[in-house]
């Protein structure tokens, strides 16, 4: 679908995005929308990051509203205090949109705050923080926010099995939302940027960046077939999350560091039953966020949080971390007994926080960064984007944008609707345990939403790679649905299946048995 890179060649853009993460996605579609010509790069598939490899909550803002080790943190650093109300408020009107405008890519969990007595905050400072996003609410899309009693929680699924019941203070609880997926949000965002008139390419690295005449000529090599095409842009806009610096490299020269990489895992484990839709956000014996959550009649635990300075292309879960999270997840909950045995998959990340030496676990708010400074006028990187937020950032960069350039082209609005697949209820699904996925579904996008491989469709199109089983044992059945709309033979069929299966096994953990 992409069509030979080599047509590209000397085309001319106000805007070209590197990075099709869902910040980079949401700039193109909002970008798009506003009238300017955009081009849209990425050197793998769509929403394949960080994006992809979050603790998948749409987070109320809870966290931004925890100042650390004391409450005399924002009185040290009021500006510190400032981006936290800021990221708060970004955070509740982020989740209200996306609630009210893509329904089907979100669900409501009840989350609990146990708080202990030895707890790094008390009972009255949680029940302000979620007061105050409270008052940052509409009443169409609650918080839902209440103080419950160690008594009246006892018999409540999941916090029942909490531990030291004779410590527990109070439980903060409130209504969370989940992406389902996060993935696919940013596939809606990069579709709908096409729709209006973005030139949209994943499979396409931006490998050289060269400054003449007041604007930039970007050389982009095609991953797959290996050709070239130098594009010309007024602007740029470094969305490549972790890969950020490497980006800003391809311009010759040593550039500041703009990125710090912190690497959080998850492991997902089966619960009973009673326990669906139910979740715990805590803190771990070293004080860092740590969250129970359900997933699709399982549940995850997570995150962790250590700076990674690794392969940013293969980020998987290590034994030891996998082992610290599992310990932490028994502690928790001590009558679950989780073994690695009851491990179902695991997953990694890497965030891409902003590198501030002032801050050893990087900086969390998100930022927009002017790198005229640092020799590359015209050229704009943005750090610590959350998925949370990825529409607002795509109107912050259009306004960026508005002070520098006058868009020619005419003004049309974004859908922030959720694309949905043609009705086909006679088709059965991919794989028997999850029927959400259909054959027809797979074969749609194979057909229409840029997909190159197996790993592209199960995962980023249709979801199936996150489910209880990962699509382990469909992965024939599905790469044989699609093989005659790729030309694949019968051999490359069964490559593509194997691929699969060795991706599932490599970044995460799943068992071939």
């Amino acid at each position: 679908m992409r069509g030979a890179i080599e047509k590209l060649d000397k085309a001319e853009y106000d805007v070209c995005v590197i990075g099709a993460g869902v910040n980079g996605a949401s700039a193109a579609q909002h970008l798009a929308g506003a009238g300017y010509s955009v081009i849209l790069v990425e050197k793998g598939d769509y929403g394949s990051g960080s994006s992809s490899r979050s603790s998948r909550l749409l987070h109320c803002g809870l966290r931004y509203l925890a100042p650390g080790a004391s409450m005399f943190e924002f009185a040290r650093h009021p500006s510190r205090l400032r981006n936290a109300m800021r990221m708060a408020k970004l955070a509740m009107e982020a989740r209200r949109q996306l609630v009210l405008t893509a329904p089907e890519r979100v669900r409501p969990l009840n989350f609990h705050f146990p708080i202990w007595k030895e707890s790094i905050y008390r009972p009255w400072q949680v029940k302000l923080g979620l007061g105050l996003l409270a008052s940052m609410a509409s009443t169409d899309v609650p918080l839902r926010q209440r103080m419950i009693s160690p008594q009246a929680a006892r018999s409540l699924p999941l916090v029942g099995g909490l531990r030291d019941w004779d410590r527990l203070q109070s439980i903060g609880a409130f209504t969370e939302y989940q992406f389902e997926w996060p993935e696919r949000l940013c596939v809606d965002a990069v579709l709908d940027a096409e729709r209006l008139g973005a030139t949209v390419r994943n499979y396409t690295a931006a490998t050289k960046l060269t400054r003449r005449n007041e604007a930039w000529e970007i050389e982009l090599t095609d991953a797959d077939a290996g050709g070239t095409a130098t594009i010309q842009t007024k602007l740029v806009f470094n969305m490549a999350g972790i890969w950020i610096d490497k980006v800003n490299g391809a311009s010759g020269a040593p550039r500041p560091r703009k990125v710090l990489g912190t690497k959080g895992i998850h492991i997902m484990v089966q619960l009973p039953p009673e326990c669906a839709d139910n979740g715990i956000v805590t803190f771990n014996r070293k004080n860092e966020p740590l969250y129970c959550i359900p997933w699709r009649g399982m549940h995850y635990f997570g995150p962790t949080e250590t700076i990674y300075e690794g392969n940013l292309d293969e980020i998987r879960a290590e034994d030891e971390e996998v082992d610290g999270l599992l310990a932490e997840g028994n502690h928790l909950l001590p009558g679950l007994k989780l073994k690695r045995s009851d491990i179902l998959f695991t997953w990694a990340g890497v965030r891409p926080l902003s590198y501030d030496p002032a801050l050893p676990m990087g900086k969390r708010s998100r930022d927009v960064h002017d790198l005229e400074a640092s020799g590359m006028p015209g050229v704009f990187a943005m750090t610590a984007g959350p998925v949370m937020t990825h529409r607002s950032a795509g109107v912050e960069i259009v306004e960026l944008v508005q002070r520098r350039l006058k868009a020619a082209r005419p003004v049309r609005a974004v859908d922030y609707g959720a694309r949905k697949f043609p009705e086909n209820q006679n088709s059965p699904p991919v794989v028997n345990d999850w029927a959400d996925a259909k054959i027809t579904d797979l074969v749609y996008a194979a057909q229409q939403e840029h997909a190159t491989s197996l790993v592209d469709l199960m995962f980023r199109r249709v979801g199936v790679g996150w489910t209880r089983t990962m699509g382990f044992h469909s992965a024939d059945k599905a790469a044989e649905a699609v093989a005659g709309i790729y030309g694949w033979d019968a051999a490359r069929t069964k490559k593509e299946a194997e691929a699969y299966r060795n991706y599932l096994m490599r970044l995460h953990a799943v068992r071939s048995e």
